[in-house]
């Protein structure tokens, strides 16, 4: 699994600019790519969802910021 955290760099230091999980969410769904154990929280919260690859591998968006 690869795990992705916006807002975060390397280090686990808070980003003062990003793209929000739920927008890369959305532009996931419009290009027609599954979401798997997505969380509908309100904007500012944090949240997490989970893509397949082409390969299958399973990508893990989760955004404490």
């Amino acid at each position: 699994m690869l795990t992705f955290n916006p807002g975060w760099d390397q280090n686990a230091n808070t980003l003062e600019t990003f793209g929000d999980a739920r927008v890369l969410k959305e532009k996931f769904r419009e290009a027609g790519i599954e979401i798997k154990a997505a969380v509908e929280k309100a904007k500012q919260e944090p949240t997490h969802f989970m893509i397949d690859d082409p390969a299958g591998n399973l990508i893990f968006i989760d955004q404490h910021v």
